[in-house]
């Protein structure tokens, strides 16, 4: 069945409803909508408005409060730890990530970690908000236990994200973005509505055992950490999601590890859970802090451009930076619409029906 095609204002008008719907304020609502929709104009179906529903399944069991008190309960110069009074990821990361752009811009640097928050989109999206200021970004988060560190038949960690943006002067940032498993779960989520296999590689079975199986993670599989086996550099991903993990939910009193807060409503809550919801980490390094801007971005331009003119190997047109497919990508959805599977359609429009909104 053929994608339906979508422009950027009509999903953009739907979302922003759903939020205003659940009890958000407008200006919450539309951080929200821009939050998530810059995921499906990026190309990181997973998590752009194919997730709204979950967002609106969440709230209607009491985990998303559309009307958070988001607050510093910690603080130094530099440093902030953030109370994310269960509103929406969406909201809470960017405001957060405000708090660490304001620190930099005082005193060079500034680091925000945040607890008692949902899920937050796409962490580029975090990342990228230091660009405008002539500042590095960094945004990272712990996410619901689906991925079995290496050699084990549990899954204790999330897929948790890693994003770094670098301002750049003529030439296009530098954002990298990037889960710390060998494929975000949202992928295997894009299978299933697609009914096709994943590639091997990607995920294990209850047993430990290599699967191609899309549902597998219903059925008692696992993610795999970054690398795939350890023969693959398995322990090297599983290393970054645990750092991950330690940034945003222990160094800031969310949940962690296994105890961090599923995303599926219908999941139960962790027993006797450490901390309060999921955690993020945030960043923002003024790069004048540590040289004059400009010739940082001299500098980057260099090296950005003699990345992207490397020779390539047979078959390929050319080499990308970080960043490079998404942006083009994004170019092309605001121009050409944003393409949805069926599924996804199917499940748009019966939480329009619901809530009595247009799609």
């Amino acid at each position: 069945m053929n994608d339906t095609i979508y422009t950027y204002q009509q999903l953009y008008q739907f979302a922003l409803n759903v939020f205003k719907s659940m009890g958000c304020s407008n200006e919450d609502a539309t951080l929200a909508t821009s939050v998530l929709l810059s995921a499906d104009l990026r190309g990181i179906d997973s998590h752009g408005i194919a997730r709204l529903v979950g967002y609106v399944r969440l709230w209607e069991v009491g985990r998303i409060n559309p009307t958070p008190n988001i607050h510093i309960v910690h603080e130094t110069p530099s440093t902030a730890v953030v109370d994310g009074d269960k509103g929406l990821g969406l909201v809470v990361a960017p405001r957060a990530m405000q708090i660490a752009i304001d620190k930099a811009k005082q005193v060079g640097t500034g680091w925000v970690s945040v607890k008692n928050s949902n899920h937050f989109g796409i962490a580029g999206y975090h990342a990228m908000m230091a660009l405008s200021q002539d500042m590095i970004g960094m945004a990272m988060t712990n996410a619901s236990a689906l991925v079995a560190p290496t050699y084990s038949a549990e899954k204790l960690l999330g897929t948790n994200p890693i994003a770094v943006a670098v301002p750049a002067g003529k030439e296009a940032p530098f954002v990298a973005d990037f889960a710390t498993t060998t494929a975000a779960n949202g992928k295997l989520e894009i299978a299933q509505r697609k009914n096709e296999p994943i590639p091997k590689g990607w995920a294990q079975d209850a047993a430990g055992h290599a699967t191609t199986d899309a549902a597998i993670l219903k059925k008692g599989g696992a993610l795999l950490p970054l690398g795939s086996e350890k023969e693959q550099g398995s322990h090297k991903g599983y290393a970054l999601g645990s750092i991950v993990d330690i940034f945003s939910g222990v160094l800031s009193g969310a949940s962690f590890g296994p105890w961090a807060p599923p995303f599926p409503a219908y999941v139960p809550m962790p027993e006797n859970m450490p901390g309060e919801g999921l955690g993020h980490f945030l960043g923002a390094m003024r790069i004048d802090a540590f040289r004059p801007a400009a010739d940082f971005k001299n500098n980057m331009d260099q090296w950005l451009n003699r990345f992207r003119t490397a020779q390539p190997i047979e078959g390929q047109t050319q080499v990308y930076v970080a960043g490079d497919i998404e942006r083009s990508m994004e170019g092309a959805r605001m121009k050409n619409g944003i393409p949805l599977v069926a599924e996804v359609v199917k499940d748009l429009s019966e939480l329009a029906t619901k809530l009595s909104i247009a799609f």
